[in-house]
């Protein structure tokens, strides 16, 4: 057998593997963890007397002024949504738990399912004013569960 086409077939392979090694994404390219976010947990409880609490996790990295966790819950009606508390947050770079209750009118919410919305807030003083600065948003779907 000639030894030609035995080279153009092995240099044809060589270049395949080296092209596919190339491609494929190596581990420090692999796209990393938002450096910050907030989530929401998917099952809320909500009390008899209409107090509903949320939690989740949150993490952000720096901040120069006070930072809060927010969260609104929206059941049935699309334009309608209630403020369930806020909690201090601490921007340290690390994971941590948030927990928030409120209550929305009477018999405004129910046991099912519903929508939160959580945010991450910073407010950082420009001269006299306190400029609101988004560290984080996210919409969850979620179910109350009587509690």
């Amino acid at each position: 057998m000639p030894v030609h086409p035995l080279l153009g077939t092995a240099s044809c392979a060589a270049l395949l593997l080296l092209g596919a090694a190339a491609a494929a994404p190596s581990a420090a390219a692999a796209p990393s963890a938002p450096a910050e976010y907030v989530t929401v947990d998917p099952e809320a409880k909500i009390a008899a007397d209409g107090t509903v609490t949320l939690t989740g996790t949150y993490r952000c990295v720096e901040a120069t002024g006070k930072v809060y966790v927010s969260s609104s819950v929206n059941q049935s009606t699309p334009n309608l949504t209630y403020g369930i508390g806020g909690s201090v947050a601490v921007c340290d770079g690390a994971e941590h738990r948030w927990q928030n209750s409120g209550k929305a009118p009477q018999n405004t919410l129910a046991a099912g399912p519903a929508k939160v919305e959580a945010t991450l807030l910073e407010l950082r003083g420009s001269g006299l004013l306190l400029v609101p600065v988004p560290h984080a948003v996210s919409h969850h779907d979620v179910t109350l569960v009587e509690s």
